[in-house]
């Protein structure tokens, strides 16, 4: 089973998930040697135990199938699995299946659908896995990566590849983007979302959760880092919080910047803002459009080019920022362009409401 997003035809895919072991991560090294000393045999026979199969059963009697992998170890046996929240987000039943054979069933502790991870609980996980490490450090274009998982219920699967670029923004089918994701050339299936995608060193750097309908090399990866930040949490309170400005925008383009009368193409344009929001009262959205060589763009709202002295060149970079670098209750000092004049104003953030299909960006 998997998902279609709205834009550009991307699909969500049932993978296979790592996830990060609970404490004493090893330290990630990028060293060329060791790329170019890349063995998939030996990755595979490391890491592979550690990855299972996640076949999820609904209240309508269908089933659908995905990735995760062992991310914490308990005393008790029982051990803590990385998936993407997509493969669990409307199961009645999960059960998890190790690499030798062995079902168990599974408990999901914590989802969050704008990360698109979860958290599942499984006990008496088999004598023979370990969990599986997050890396410290980011992934670096060119970098050699393998995608583990159940692409099309093909138990044990390995695909290798790069990593074709970061920071990436993968629109949902909800109306909002994920952040700072990971695109690689590693082939990315039905089956594979949730399952990791590992470096050299056999260190997850990622979370599988998407590929391309109808394009080829095409794929992405929920970044190490989001897992870090996100599935203690999952598994402390069973959700994430995170921040929430309350504003719809658009990047300011050439053509939005002819129509503002901006002498350069840089910054986000406040498109509207959601009433009773954080920003609401403190920032102001655009009263009109006009037309320019035949697009049709917003027109007198605010223009976002600054957070925390930090250069803001695009939506991309304030997601980011709000993702990565903010909590909710914090206050962020925003600077903006109003009338054509340069003013800062402080805004506290709330915590974001769950996904609708409002297309509300920040």
């Amino acid at each position: 089973m998997y998902n279609r997003l709205l834009v550009s035809a991307l699909v969500f895919v049932l993978v296979v998930g790592s996830v990060p072991a609970s404490s004493g991560t090893a330290v990630t090294a990028r060293s060329a040697t060791a790329q170019d000393a890349c063995d998939f045999t030996q990755l595979y026979d490391r890491t592979m135990d550690s990855v299972v199969s996640v076949r999820v059963g609904t209240r309508g009697g269908e089933f659908g199938q995905g990735s995760g992998f062992v991310y914490r170890l308990r005393p008790n046996g029982s051990g803590l699995v990385v998936t993407n929240n997509h493969v669990v987000a409307n199961a009645s039943t999960v059960a998890a299946q190790f690499d030798r054979g062995e079902w168990r069933t599974a408990r999901i502790v914590g989802t969050d659908p704008y990360s698109d991870l979860a958290v599942l609980r499984v006990r008496r996980v088999p004598s023979y896995v370990d969990a599986l490490s997050l890396a410290n450090g980011t992934a670096e274009p060119g970098e050699r990566v393998a995608a583990l998982g159940s692409p099309l219920g093909l138990q044990g699967s390995i695909t290798e590849g790069i990593v074709s670029g970061v920071n990436r923004s993968l629109p949902s089918e909800q109306g909002f983007s994920i952040p700072n994701t990971i695109q690689t050339d590693a082939a990315i299936n039905p089956g594979n979302s949730g399952g990791p995608l590992i470096d050299c060193n056999g260190e997850v750097v990622g979370v599988n959760t998407a590929g391309i309908s109808g394009g080829e090399n095409l794929g992405f990866a929920i970044p190490a880092g989001v897992v870090r930040r996100v599935a203690p949490s999952l598994v402390e309170n069973g959700s994430y919080r995170h921040s929430y400005l309350g504003v719809a925008s658009v990047d300011v383009s050439p053509v939005v910047a002819r129509a503002n009368g901006l002498n350069r193409a840089q910054g986000v344009l406040v498109a509207n803002v959601v009433p009773g929001s954080p920003a609401s009262g403190v920032l102001q959205g655009s009263g009109r459009t006009e037309t320019v060589r035949g697009v049709t763009v917003p027109v007198g709202g605010d223009i976002i080019v600054g957070v925390d002295g930090r250069r803001i060149q695009s939506g991309e970079d304030l997601s980011s920022y709000l993702s990565t670098e903010t909590r909710p209750g914090e206050t962020v000092r925003l600077t903006v362009l109003r009338d054509g004049q340069r003013r800062t104003v402080n805004v506290t953030l709330g915590t974001r409401p769950r996904p609708s299909r409002e297309k509300i960006s920040h």
